[in-house]
């Protein structure tokens, strides 16, 4: 009873931020609600079999008040898991969205989806919960014959590992996250959350951050995409980190070893000495 009490007045609150001048979705305007739960599975569009580690990607176009324009922004990301799942939570409910999905060997699938705002008739919750927990079903992806048919067989790494102590995400086969920055990259590193501020949870906790093993005063947005080998997602530190300033654990951001000198060197600036 008390959580269709809280859906109602959710709703009520939308609903009068939606009618008001400058309202949600309009520079200025109110604050969108971020309780929306979209869901669903990649499936081969021949075997109708969920397809493991695609990129998921969701984009919403936003008001840029530095340049007065809209631009599109990720505000959500992830890799499906090995049945071809995916679940994003905490979205705004206002507004329309553009579904990206990615995977080698297959088309690049771009699709508009949104949530549906009813306010709820004669006390039935279950269209207004409906609306803001969607399942967006199986969702097809073709396979492109013009990459498989260039496609050679070679001793490539893997794109995400695993050791006794560590997850290991290969950001060189993620090719999603080019032209951005380490933030892009998190959105679809597994076992991360990553919300539309781009602040990042391991385990509803906020991970240390650490760059080629050492503590590291830069943020996300601060590191390149395409600086980035790998990223090491470590839920049990040993003795050789710090991990004095979190229980959630550590993500160490590798840095490719092949770029220039210099440029490796102003992210390494930020990286903390102690190590």
């Amino acid at each position: 009873m008390k959580y269709s009490l809280l859906l109602i007045l959710c709703f009520l609150a939308i609903s009068s931020i939606a009618q008001m001048p400058g309202g949600a979705g309009r520079p200025g305007g109110g604050q969108n609600m971020n309780i929306g739960h979209f869901y669903g599975k990649i499936v081969d569009a021949k075997t109708n079999k969920g397809i493991e580690a695609v990129s998921v990607q969701l984009i919403m176009s936003k008001f840029d008040t530095v340049t007065k324009k809209r631009k599109d922004t990720t505000v959500a990301g992830m890799l499906t898991t090995k049945t071809g799942g995916f679940t994003m939570e905490g979205l705004p409910v206002m507004g329309s969205y553009r579904l990206v999905v990615t995977a080698i060997g297959y088309k690049a699938l771009d699709q508009k989806v949104a949530f549906e705002m009813r306010p709820p008739r004669g006390g039935d919750m279950t269209q207004a919960l409906a609306g803001i927990d969607k399942d967006l079903g199986n969702i097809k992806i073709e396979e492109d014959a013009q990459v498989l048919e260039s496609v050679t067989v070679s001793g490539s790494k893997a794109l995400v590992s695993t050791s006794i102590d560590r997850k290991v995400f290969n950001v060189e086969k993620n090719l999603t996250s080019a032209g951005g920055t380490a933030v892009d990259v998190m959105r679809n590193v597994p076992s991360l959350n990553v919300d539309i501020d781009g602040s990042v949870t391991l385990r509803n906790n906020a991970p240390q951050i650490f760059v080629d093993g050492r503590p590291t005063t830069l943020t996300l947005d601060q590191i390149p995409a395409d600086a980035i080998q790998s990223v090491e997602v470590i839920t049990n530190p040993s003795a050789k980190f710090d991990a004095s300033g979190g229980t959630a654990g550590i993500l160490n951001i590798v840095l490719k070893k092949n770029r220039k000198a210099g440029y490796n060197g102003s992210l390494r600036a930020g990286i903390d000495q102690r190590g």
